[in-house]
């Protein structure tokens, strides 16, 4: 059967073939080293294979979990200095009277590196000596969405490709019948914002390196399982019938999305068996879903953390987990209680599970949300407190980052990071490295300019919390 070409499409595979823009020459021209055919981008030997992100949706106070200011408690109740707020980006107290808000929790130092957790999170504190605390993250976007789109792509502009879509594409998969970006999600707390499927997207990578979401309740991914009458077999000779199709077409057009296609209608057809038995948590050992406190089928952030040690095992190279309900602007003591009894000993039970299998040393985890809290109160009675993006807290763990470790600090009432400032595209650059990935060096050529994942500006890993 002859397949008629579409001349114009010809003349502008012509065109992009010539220029050297195209999407593939130009990311073999960036990122090949001409010698040998190595990746220039990657470093001689990597720390960790694998990353896994639990991103708090919302925001959670550092001033209740991580940054312990004392002279916060002492001006509770007292006006804000102005020195500190003046000319600053506020989201909700924009124009209002601005009053110092203290802790509403006590904190203690814990581990070897003494560091500072509250009472809030009692589990992350048995695990001081594993996680390296930085207090000192900036961001540029002071609200929700926004905020997660520079979290997660290190651009303010959306259609950007995700991190775990940037390390995919320069790493590769180790999974065969799973994706290598897997996304879930799980819901507790106050004023969960909704997490869009953008935010794991690939951008102008090709498609197939995009995140693929799992629901943690019903089928892992919707049609993963055959339709009622519908064999194993009738469907591997469906694949087999439209992947030659797609590879007949593909001969007169040489479009990379049906490769794409063709991947996807591969690993959808693997997916049917590996995702259904890999989602099934009851087979775990008792001992283990006390640990975590998981119930099979609850779509609990517990379930989730167990699940991301199993995708881990699996060869996942990014796992993302959101637990959606931080935005605290009232009932914080309340609301913290509820998302730290959600996720604090799944989290703790995540990082011991990796630990007693080895893998902690070759899976970098990491802790925390787009920003942090403002020191100042709002709310109606209840305390709460305001979006904050001059300094906040987050921590990493395994993958060859220090344990036990403090690093930067926030001014005396918490407001400014003050000392080693961390950049969220410093955080991305410092996870590339630790991946094995030069990020200066890790580029796509797109509409004519080179982008890469830790943006334009001078980024840098934060080598003191390399082990």
């Amino acid at each position: 059967m002859n397949i008629p070409m579409n001349p114009n499409m010809i003349n502008r595979r012509a065109f992009l073939a010539g220029s050297g823009l195209s999407l593939g020459s130009a990311a073999l021209n960036t990122l090949m080293a001409k010698d040998a055919g190595q990746p220039m981008y990657l470093l001689p030997k990597a720390k960790a294979k694998r990353v896994i992100f639990l991103c708090m949706a919302g925001g959670p106070s550092h001033l209740e979990t991580f940054d312990y200011k004392p002279k916060l408690d002492e001006l509770n109740g007292k006006p804000m200095p102005e020195s500190f707020t003046q000319g600053q980006p506020i989201a909700q107290l924009q124009g209002q009277e601005l009053k110092v808000q203290g802790h509403l929790t006590k904190f203690k130092k814990y581990g070897k590196g003494e560091q500072y957790i509250s009472d809030y999170l009692p589990w992350t504190a048995k695990m001081a000596d594993d996680i390296s605390i930085i207090r000192s993250m900036v961001t540029e976007q002071i609200n929700h969405d926004p905020a997660h789109t520079f979290m997660n792509t290190g651009s303010v502009i959306s259609g950007r490709p995700s991190m775990g879509s940037w390390v995919n594409y320069g790493l590769g998969s180790v999974a065969e019948d799973l994706p290598g970006f897997v996304v879930m999600t799980s819901v507790g707390g106050r004023n969960p914002q909704p997490i869009a499927s953008r935010q794991w997207s690939a951008g102008f990578l090709p498609s197939r390196f995009q995140g693929v979401e799992f629901n943690s309740t019903g089928d892992p991914v919707q049609y993963v399982r055959n339709p009622k009458g519908v064999s194993s077999e009738q469907q591997r000779k469906l694949v087999n019938a439209i992947t030659a199709l797609d590879r007949h077409r593909n001969q007169a057009i040489n479009d990379p999305e049906t490769d794409t296609r063709i991947a996807a209608y591969e690993m959808a057809f693997k997916m049917q068996t590996s995702v259904p038995e890999l989602m099934d948590v009851s087979k775990e050992p008792q001992h283990i879903l006390d640990m975590y406190g998981a119930k099979p089928g609850d779509g609990s952030y517990a379930s989730n953390c167990l699940l991301a040690r199993k995708l881990a095992e699996k060869g996942v190279r990014f796992i993302h987990l959101y637990h959606r309900g931080w935005d605290h602007h009232g009932g914080l003591e309340k609301y913290m209680d509820t998302c730290c009894g959600l996720t604090d000993k799944p989290t703790w039970a995540l990082i011991q599970d990796l630990k007693q299998r080895g893998m902690l040393d070759d899976t970098l985890v990491v802790w925390g949300g787009e920003f942090g809290r403002t020191p100042m109160f709002q709310g109606k009675g209840e305390a709460g407190r305001d979006h904050h993006i001059k300094g906040f807290s987050m921590w990493m763990a395994g993958g060859g980052v220090k344990g036990g470790f403090g690093y930067g600090e926030t001014d005396e009432l918490g407001y400014h990071a003050v000392k080693d400032k961390v950049h969220v595209h410093d955080m991305h650059a410092t996870m590339l490295h630790l991946l094995g990935i030069k990020h200066q060096f890790f580029s796509v050529k797109h509409q004519g300019l080179d982008w890469k994942l830790t943006g334009v500006d001078h980024s840098h890993v934060v080598k003191s919390l390399i082990a």
